[in-house]
């Protein structure tokens, strides 16, 4: 039998006030744009979140628990569907009972800190359990990085961790000549399996489904359904992983996305060596094909498949530098609306508005950025940590007086 996976990150980050100004360092620390996310929040649920958790939740009902599905819902979007939009969080729970959806660990502020700092990644991936454990009743065995960022050494630090599976690109860099339609295990790791991407099909329905001068559209179940089916006897796990906004959002209503996903579990089903399981599952029956060997970092951003999406110039590393250096201050300060702050500053999205690479990608990369500019994402963004940075010297001033006085 060949395994179907299909898995969905759900992030919304919490974007910064444009508004915020070097001449409000100082004097105000509110440094969120509240009335973007909301309005943004609440506009992509009711395209996207709220109708196709509704479509899920059909599915898994008429097919009586055969058709499976994993989602990956980040810590500040949890924290915004609690603040904003509390029926998406109830739809999600809803889909938790039915025991047919699995829910992905990672880094509860979908950041990059597994690059800076090996202690704060763990305490957010921990963050993050605890997250689905008060929300969801559940203790996540698989795990996927900030946007499939991956290596060897990330892959050994989960598998201490106590996951049983994590979540890749199948980028050619990485495979070469093999398939990504196999499970392989993680160099140097003894129990993990990875589960890889298959970035053809997956982006063919994320990035391709409503592009007309692509020579394959449209993508119908049907043509999509033969793409599947003809993997038969060439791999046993077809890993479709995308961002769930894919429905309603990226990719509208009228482009017939709802009517492609509800037609597909029974078209794929049809065909009798195929069935539909959570990355949990299939890691669980299948034994890994090969060792996976990655060396250096990869992800599933742009052609590179690699981490200059949110590394790489000037603005984007010193910005990154300035922030995890103050990691120990923060900490230190025991002050928990500091440190949530700071946490709120390490989500990768800031870093992603700071890219400068329009080549072939940057389509996506203006689709994402609310900023008119690379520049002004970057501005926006030190303003805010220049005052961050204020607000612990203010913190450590009066904690030397109070030591002083004492």
């Amino acid at each position: 039998m060949i395994s179907v996976c299909f898995y969905f990150q759900v992030h919304q980050p919490m974007r910064l006030d444009q508004k915020y100004t070097f001449f409000d360092m100082g004097k105000r620390h509110n440094y969120l744009d509240e009335a973007a996310n909301r309005d943004i929040l609440h506009k992509v649920a009711n395209k996207c979140y709220l109708p196709a958790n509704r479509m899920m939740l059909d599915l898994i009902n008429e097919f009586k628990g055969d058709f499976r599905i994993a989602y990956a819902i980040t810590g500040v979007a949890l924290r915004q569907f609690q603040q904003y939009c509390p029926e998406v969080l109830e739809s999600f729970r809803e889909l938790a009972d039915t025991g047919c959806v699995e829910f992905i660990g990672e880094t509860h502020y979908h950041s990059l800190a597994f690059l800076f700092s090996r202690e704060e990644f763990r305490r957010q991936v921990k963050m993050h359990e605890a997250a689905l454990k008060e929300h969801f009743g559940v203790a996540p065995v698989t795990f996927r990085n900030t946007e499939l960022i991956y290596s060897n050494a990330l892959a050994l630090e989960i598998e201490k961790m106590g996951y049983k599976a994590i979540l890749a690109e199948g980028a050619d860099q990485v495979l070469g000549w093999r398939s990504p339609n196999y499970v392989y295990q993680p160099a140097g790791c003894s129990k993990l399996k990875a589960l890889l991407k298959n970035y053809r099909l997956s982006d063919d329905v994320a990035f391709r489904f409503s592009d007309r001068n692509w020579d394959q559209w449209p993508v119908t179940t049907d043509k999509f359904t033969r793409w599947v089916h003809a993997i038969a006897g060439g791999g046993e796990v077809i890993n479709l992983f995308m961002d769930y906004e894919t429905i309603g959002e990226h990719q509208w209503e009228d482009t017939g996305i709802f009517h492609f996903f509800r037609d597909l579990p029974r078209a794929v089903m049809a065909h009798k060596d195929f069935v539909f399981r959570t990355p949990a599952e299939a890691a669980a029956k299948l034994d890994p094909m090969a060792q996976l060997d990655v060396p250096y970092f990869t992800s599933w951003a742009d052609l590179e498949r690699d981490v200059s999406a949110w590394l790489g110039n000037p603005m984007q590393d010193q910005a990154a530098e300035l922030a995890y250096g103050l990691e120990a201050r923060v900490l230190a300060s025991g002050d928990e609306e500091l440190i949530n702050t700071w946490r709120e500053l390490l989500t990768s999205d800031h870093f992603y508005y700071m890219c400068t690479k329009w080549f072939s990608d940057g389509d996506v990369h203006k689709y994402f950025n609310p900023f008119e500019t690379p520049h002004q994402a970057f501005i926006t963004y030190m303003n805010a940590l220049n005052d961050l940075t204020l607000r612990l010297n203010e913190n450590t001033k009066a904690s030397d007086e109070e030591n002083t006085h004492g």
